[in-house]
């Protein structure tokens, strides 16, 4: 009885889903007037007088009409975003979405006890994948905790897309194939794919009920390895995911009627848990510098990687391992908390498998072999072709800053967040002589189906104190005051956009419904502005903290001449990531984490030196 009560007491993963609050629209004059604000650092008088004319000109007319259909779907929706954003954000995009859409980044145990060794791919990549599957099997028994600020659950929904999730591509528009069930709603798929040299294995990683155990886990990849490195290589059917979508949709439904099997096959893969990946390269990695382990995840070999997957878990030839996702299902925080799991549990059992050695008698893994043609081989090669293209086109830069971290901001009583935001304005106005737009992303988790919103960095405090920075004749205190406004201006969005009231997806609402009405883009839209502050997917700089722990990752720029900006904050450190083009002359991912990394110097200076 009393272990019936402990039972019914524990909290499941997905329980709160039901009771969670709908997303809310906020006020329509609340959005303009924040949005007004978040437009300043970009504009002169003139051009600032004509888009206040715009906006009120909206708010008195079509923006309230829209708002109040906008109000009316969100009577009949839980989240009133969720479909339009899955849609607009990523299902109707055609870029190919490998390595413009997709997440990833390098897992942390380098750092402890994996170093990089050749000959260990194998057998950590075993107790790595074990790992995972334990997280599988929890998340299936509802047993991973739920997620709580305070004591407000946050909502779970995304942690239902990490295993056995695709996306399959369609010829407009993709969508996505969820086979995840927890126990209590019946079957979900108990198999794995492995990709190695061009070829596609799976297998069952239950055997009578139980999940195999590290040493079965390894006989399998064994198996697939030699096989692979004994035989020529595959096809590489999976490059065929890094197409543009119209293009991957229409190889697929070719490749489909060349054999029904091919069907089965793909079906096959969209369904296992997830994807893992057998590579011969050996990146250079140490725990200061992880440039070239996240080059080669978010922009490696094609072959080995099912980019529609939700999640691809790499292992190189050295032992070290990194994971890359697509974006469309969830966002980055659900994958962090998974690696984070593994990490602790690699940590816990200091890199070993401290179980039993034997393995049962359980069946090889089947090899998927398409049927294929001369067309579908030249579709692979120009897939490969363009991706490899742009991915030499892309500068990763991954550093650690060593001088201090979450501790020393903390003592000063600065957010560390915050902290980092800052410096990377100051670094952005130091290296181009002017502000940069800026997208950080803000969790609207406390709702129903809740994903992001958008904080706009780039304030007209944060211009004012880096003008300051810039200025000699600036007193350090006047400096540090300037800078004090701009992190209490940056603080307070950040809590707005948690709220529910920031604005972006708000304006974004509006403009669907415009769109879904037939009537013309209003003017708010298409004003200059409204795209030079970052509106329409135009920010400057892309940014987002991964969190707290060892994790980090990354993606591409938002646009040609921006940055991606990723970082975690640790207690004696600040661990970045920048990507940039290349083939965009202005931009230089080195030079920015370099001066991000002089601004915080600079900026705890100013506390140290600037006495109130």
């Amino acid at each position: 009885m009393e272990n019936q009560l402990a039972k019914s007491t524990e909290e499941r993963t997905f329980q709160y889903q039901d009771s969670l609050p709908s997303l809310p629209v906020p006020s329509l004059e609340e959005s303009l007037k924040k949005y007004l604000e978040s437009v300043k650092p970009f504009a002169n008088k003139e051009e600032y007088k004509k888009t206040e004319e715009i906006v009120q000109k909206f708010q008195d007319g079509i923006g309230r009409k829209l708002h109040q259909k906008l109000l009316e779907r969100a009577k009949g929706k839980r989240n009133w975003l969720e479909e339009w954003w899955l849609n607009v954000a990523y299902l109707d995009a055609r870029l190919p979405s490998q390595l413009n859409v997709n997440f990833a980044g390098p897992t942390p145990y380098i750092e402890h006890y994996w170093p990089p060794k050749e000959g260990t791919q194998l057998e950590r990549g075993s107790i790595s994948l074990w790992h995972n599957l334990n997280y599988w099997q929890l998340l299936r028994k509802e047993k991973v905790p739920v997620h709580k600020v305070g004591n407000n659950p946050l909502d779970m929904d995304q942690f239902r897309m990490v295993f056995s999730t695709c996306k399959i591509p369609g010829i407009t528009r993709d969508s996505i194939m969820n086979y995840f069930r927890t126990e209590s709603e019946g079957h979900s798929p108990t198999h794995i794919t492995v990709l190695c040299r061009g070829r596609v294995f799976v297998f069952d990683v239950m055997h009578e009920g139980c999940l195999m155990t590290p040493p079965e886990i390894h006989r399998q990849l064994t198996y697939i390895h030699k096989k692979c490195h004994s035989e020529p290589d595959g096809p590489g059917i999976p490059a065929l995911t890094s197409e543009e979508r119209t293009q991957w949709a229409k190889a697929r439904e070719y490749l489909i009627s060349l054999d029904p099997e091919n069907l089965t096959r793909l079906e096959k893969i969209q369904s296992s848990l997830l994807v893992f990946s057998l590579e011969d390269s050996s990146p250079h990695v140490t725990p200061e510098d992880y440039s070239q382990v996240t080059a080669m995840i978010l922009a490696g070999d094609p072959t080995l990687r099912w980019g529609d997957k939700s999640y691809n878990l790499i292992s190189f030839s050295n032992g070290v391992f990194g994971c890359n996702c697509d974006h469309a299902p969830f966002d980055a925080m659900v994958l962090v908390n998974i690696s984070h799991y593994v990490d602790e549990k690699i940590v816990e059992n200091e890199g070993r498998w401290k179980g039993s050695e034997k393995v049962r008698d359980i069946s090889l893994p089947e090899e998927l072999v398409f049927t294929v043609d001369d067309k579908i081989l030249n579709n692979i090669k120009q897939a490969e072709a363009q991706y490899l293209k742009q991915a030499s086109d892309l500068q990763i830069v991954v550093y650690a800053f060593t001088s201090f971290g979450k501790k020393l901001t903390k003592k000063k009583r600065l957010h560390p967040d915050t902290f980092i935001q800052l410096a990377l304005q100051l670094a952005y106005y130091r290296l181009h002589g002017r502000p940069g737009s800026c997208y950080e992303t803000a969790m609207t988790r406390y709702f129903y189906h809740g994903r992001t919103e958008t904080v706009r960095s780039c304030t007209v405090e944060a211009v004012t104190w880096c003008q300051s920075m810039q200025d000699p004749s600036t007193s350090p205190l006047e400096r540090q005051r300037k800078m004090l406004q701009a992190f209490a201006k940056h603080d307070k969005m950040m809590k707005y956009c948690l709220a529910g009231k920031g604005f972006d997806r708000h304006l974004l609402g509006l403009l669907l419904i415009a769109k879904e009405e037939d009537l013309p883009v209003p003017e708010l839209f298409t004003d200059p502005l409204f795209s030079r502050s970052g509106g329409g997917g135009n920010f400057v700089l892309s940014t987002s903290l991964v969190g707290y722990s060892r994790v980090l990752g990354v993606v591409v720029p938002m646009v040609h001449n921006g940055y991606g900006f990723f970082y975690h904050i640790r207690d004696d450190r600040f661990n970045v990531a920048s990507t940039a083009w290349k083939s965009c002359p202005e931009t230089d991912a080195e030079k920015l984490v370099q001066l991000v990394f002089r601004s915080f110097q600079d900026m705890m200076q100013l506390m140290n030196t600037a006495h109130l």
